[in-house]
């Protein structure tokens, strides 16, 4: 009987990617580094240079149960328990979204906006991360802004479990207050404690027309409560509401946008916010939307209202002087 073949890293990689490949598997390298990875406790580029180690048994047979788990369509990153954003590992499961490279830059964007609007200095900085998941954006934001006061709030106690969790592990935990909060609530202002420099949100905008046609990876395995929103906007709309209260003058506020909201969601800023800007990804689709926050239409009015107040008083004054 003929003994049964002793595979090194390099080979059972090449030979997992290839029928990865076959098997239409999206992401078939990332797939095959991150979970031999995942088995190996090694890093994708530790797995290069220890090409020649070989695997033993009881790993190869840890390595096939997560391969089987992929090409069910369970997506890598929850079956090795973790996502790489802005350089960082973010912990993450079916808790939370998959955080996209996309998503990155929504950050930049935002923080090229907001750094040079901001009048205030780095320790005294207050931002708003709303929807925020795992934490990518709040933690990424708090890693870039070491002084500043980051917020985070997010409707899912798993979510903020997730999010806590990844804080603590990149060193900024006591930097963020995590809130439990419902931006469709009319109390969200209040509850995350307005206003702030910067408030950023990746809020769920998929319509719920259009979650039947997504990934399959997607409709199985991520949470459908921080993806779809019924027509699309609602999430929008919300924070749009409240944007004269939970964002301070001249500060800034920023999506990350459906590929077909841009219009309609600067028709909601519009209102309260001035030199709206809409930012491409790298496939050239609509991705961050920011503006900065202005004296809106309604301060406006009230402001019309104070003078016509004041002119009538002088006219009593002047007419019983």
């Amino acid at each position: 009987m003929a003994e049964p073949k002793t595979w090194n890293v390099v080979e059972l990689l090449k030979t997992t990617v290839d029928f990865l490949t076959e098997k239409k598997v999206d992401e078939a390298r990332l797939s095959a580094e991150l979970l031999l990875g995942q088995v190996l406790g090694m890093k994708r580029l530790d797995l290069y240079l220890n090409h020649e180690r070989p695997v033993k048994p009881e790993e190869l047979d840890a390595f096939r149960d997560l391969c089987r788990q992929r090409m069910q369509g369970r997506p890598v990153q929850y079956i090795a328990g973790e996502a790489f954003f802005y350089g960082n590992r973010f912990m993450v499961d079916e808790r939370v979204l998959i955080p996209r490279p996309e998503t990155e830059l929504v950050i930049e964007h935002a923080l090229e906006r907001f750094i040079p609007c901001s009048s205030n200095d780095s320790d005294t900085l207050s931002i708003l991360d709303i929807g925020t998941g795992s934490g990518c954006i709040a933690i990424t934001i708090a890693l870039r802004l070491p002084g500043a006061r980051v917020t985070a709030a997010d409707v899912s106690a798993d979510a903020l479990e997730v999010a806590t969790a990844n804080a603590r592990a990149l060193g900024v935990a006591d930097r963020i207050r995590f809130v439990r909060a419902d931006v469709l609530a009319p109390s969200f202002a209040e509850v995350v404690g307005s206003p702030f420099d910067l408030v950023i949100s990746n809020p769920p905008y998929i319509p719920e027309t259009e979650w039947c046609g997504l990934q399959d990876e997607v409709c199985r395995y991520e949470p459908k409560l921080a993806l779809v929103a019924p027509d699309g906007f609602e999430f929008y709309r919300s924070i749009a509401d409240m944007g004269s209260t939970l964002v301070r003058q001249g500060g800034v506020l920023c999506f990350e946008l459906h590929a077909d909201a841009a219009a309609g969601v600067r028709r909601l800023v519009e209102p309260a916010f001035a030199d709206i800007e809409v930012m491409k990804d790298y496939s050239g689709l609509d991705r961050a939307l920011s503006g900065v926050r202005s004296q809106g239409r309604a301060d406006k009015k009230m402001d019309v209202m104070d003078e016509e107040i004041m002119d009538g008083m002088d006219a009593m004054d002047n007419a019983t002087g």
